[in-house]
């Protein structure tokens, strides 16, 4: 099944019109695949566009089935096209939850792969691709393989963070966590500056969960003021836990956004005002509360279509990682430049990464600080985004592919160096190798 549609990413910013296939089983791939260039696509939550392909962009919708689930070692074995919203609905009732998760459950299987997402848990548990013991993969000359750490190592290893240049992962197995109950402990830290923020993450490694809400336009002794939130899972035994079955807290309320919001919403002033009044919220929380795993994991997900609040032209999403050595110079650089040019991000998130995957060329975290932050569409906004490059390149950085949607060429190269360059090696080796293909790709020129 196909059919030509305009499609973006999640920051509805580069749209494309692109042939889109949707095969209904692994075995349709070949006709999806038959001619030209192809890149999959899961849910259409990469931020830019590193799942558009005018000429074939292969939709995973309709392979989203459940295969089998070993429950004494926590492996699920599912096809790509299945979200982690559809895994957590039917297994965090039996005690199992996601070992790692970005900020929205709306993403597939094939993509949390693919992007080798991140959650609150990097500093213990690693990336989604630490928690994969193996998956299927089309590659571009229609072959399907199995990959994993001692099956094609090398063709595993590339395609966790590769952001499907390698192929279309088809289905996979994954390991779960298991848990007593669906709400998290949590604990609000409030943090002065940027100094009390850094040293809250230092001095709470143990945490399972840690993140960050930083306020990007505080400037002087209040720079990188910050609301740190750390969690842990809570235990069947936790006396604050409400009646009812702990494993199924009662389901948020959706809202959703019914229009594109004008450009003049987002500013400065709207901006720092919010700031001040999350910040003085933060500060009169109780300091420590049960959160629902919904509200927990995923406080975004709770108003649909939460991208149309930056307006028609849509939006960019900036996020760096920087080494430890160099984190916290590098993070005042940037908040000093984000509050000179007066485009705060409301949506400005700091997290503490562990120990990266070497092995893994493409994969984004290394051991250090990465910050997040969401800008609306302007030039102004695409040339403080080139400065925020320049700070990061200098204090040894790199950008994450699934949010990016303007890096430069010059720019990719010299952050992801060797990574990179293995990277096209080992894509060229394949047979056809170059078949895979993004805009993405295209612009970054692997």
């Amino acid at each position: 099944m196909s059919n030509t549609q305009e499609l973006s990413g999640w920051g509805r910013w580069p749209r494309r019109a692109c042939h889109v296939a949707t095969p209904g089983d692994p075995g349709a791939l070949d006709q999806a695949l038959a001619e030209g260039s192809a890149i999959a696509r899961g849910l259409g939550r990469a931020y830019g566009d590193s799942a558009l392909n005018p000429e074939c962009t292969v939709s995973t919708a309709r392979l989203d089935r459940l295969i089998s689930f070993d429950e004494a070692a926590g492996e699920l074995v599912a096809e790509a096209g299945v979200s982690l919203a559809q895994i957590i609905e039917t297994f965090l009732p039996r005690g199992f939850f996601p070992a790692v998760t970005p900020g929205t459950k709306f993403v597939t299987l094939g993509g949390a792969i693919a992007a080798d997402v991140h959650g609150k848990n990097h500093h213990v548990a690693g990336a989604f691709g630490d928690h994969v013991a193996w998956f299927d993969l089309t590659g571009p000359d229609g072959k399907t393989r199995r990959c994993s750490p001692q099956e094609n190592p090398d063709l595993f290893h590339a395609t966790i963070g590769g952001m499907g240049l390698t192929g279309v992962i088809t289905r996979a197995a994954v390991r779960l966590l298991p848990v007593e109950t669906g709400w998290i402990r949590q604990r609000t830290v409030v943090a002065p500056d940027l100094d009390a923020a850094m040293s809250t993450f230092e001095d709470n490694l143990d945490a399972t969960y840690s993140v960050a809400w930083i306020d990007c336009l505080a400037g002087g002794t209040a720079q990188g003021r910050s609301l740190v939130y750390l969690g842990e899972h809570a235990l069947a035994g936790d006396p604050d836990l409400p009646r009812g079955d702990p494993l199924q807290p009662p389901s948020r309320r959706k809202k959703k956004i019914p229009f594109d919001a004008p450009s003049w919403a987002l500013n400065r002033f709207s901006v720092k005002a919010f700031n001040h009044l999350y910040f003085r919220a933060g500060k009169r929380a109780p300091e420590s509360q049960l959160i629902d795993w919904d509200t927990y994991f995923y406080p975004l997900d709770a108003v649909l279509e939460w991208n149309r609040i930056y307006g028609a032209r849509g939006f960019a999403q900036y996020q760096c990682a920087l080494p430890l050595e160099t984190s916290r110079e590098g993070l005042s650089a940037q908040l000093d430049a984000i509050a000179g040019a007066g485009l705060g991000s409301f949506l400005a998130v700091l997290k503490r990464f562990g120990e990266g995957a070497d092995q893994r060329p493409l994969s984004f975290p290394a051991e250090g600080y990465t910050l997040a932050l969401d800008f609306p569409l302007s030039p102004a906004a695409l040339t403080l985004m080139d400065r925020l490059d320049e700070i990061t390149l200098a204090h040894g950085g790199r950008l994450y592919l699934a949010k990016d949607s303007r890096m430069t060429q010059c720019t990719f190269e010299e952050s992801y160096g060797t990574d990179a360059s293995g990277f096209a090696k080992l894509r060229a080796a394949l047979p056809e190798g170059t078949r895979f293909q993004s805009l993405q790709s295209r612009r970054l020129g692997l």
